[in-house]
């Protein structure tokens, strides 16, 4: 069953979201659950400074993944998690982001739940929030954008075949992530759904970092200008007439 309260007894598992870097915009019941914690195991894009509100006594396992290369496979991590907890020790899974926003928190939390494991999760700000707040653009504008999109920029067996009908509304902020491998399909089949090649887009390098980065560009140009800048992951794509309020440091 899914459990929430003060408490944090062994043999639970707090899938706890880090935020998208600073460690200021994680949560209080984050920051005391890792206080609490007896195991974490935490994910590539959590800064190391919210790693190290654990105490030092915390056995940390690193479970990063980045593009083409995992430190354990999905089905694995989730292994682990059920290992230890099965072990009554009070585990933390930390996760960049929102760990139910293209986190594969779901994933943990099913195999946990089916063997009766108590989970409790910990919401955390997922990376569209941070590049917005960072940048200083909405992502919903009564003029510009009546409404907003999370979308992945690959599917699981890394096909790039998305509702491009639904996408290429007007007036609708798209948050791509995972994209920066898909620019140029991206780019092209939302023009051809209607799409202005005209319409402000942005990718976004490691919002509310100290190394943030914001690549502005137009939907048309996207492509290019991720060349000409060498733009890697993780990097964030939001497009929509939104953009064009981003400041640009």
């Amino acid at each position: 069953m899914l459990s929430r309260g003060s408490k944090f007894p062994a043999g639970r598992v707090a899938l706890i979201g880090a935020g998208p870097g600073d460690p200021e915009l994680l949560t209080l019941k984050a920051y005391r659950r890792l206080q609490q914690a007896e195991v974490m195991l935490y994910d590539n894009l959590v800064s190391p400074e919210i790693v190290d509100f654990c105490p030092s006594t915390v056995e940390r396992i690193y479970v990063g993944k980045s593009a083409g290369n995992h430190t354990l496979p999905q089905e694995e991590i989730s292994r682990r998690l059920l290992d230890l907890a099965r072990a009554s020790r009070r585990v933390v899974r930390l996760k960049g982001g929102d760990p139910f926003v293209f986190g594969r928190g779901g994933e943990e939390m099913a195999l946990l739940v089916e063997h009766g494991i108590e989970v409790e999760i910990v919401p955390g700000i997922t990376a569209a929030l941070g590049a917005a707040a960072a940048f200083g653009f909405p992502l919903t504008h009564r003029d510009h954008a009546q409404s907003c999109v999370f979308v992945t920029g690959h599917y699981k067996d890394h096909s790039i075949d998305l509702n491009w009908q639904a996408l290429a509304q007007p007036q609708q902020t798209i948050a791509i992530y995972m994209g920066v491998g898909g620019l140029d399909i991206i780019a092209r089949q939302l023009q051809a759904h209607g799409l202005p090649g005209a319409t402000p887009a942005a990718l976004i390098y490691r919002a509310t970092w100290p190394n943030q980065k914001i690549y502005p560009a137009t939907l048309a140009t996207l492509p290019e200008v991720a060349r000409r800048h060498a733009v890697a992951p993780p990097a964030l794509l939001v497009i929509g007439d939104v953009v064009a309020l981003a400041e640009n440091p």
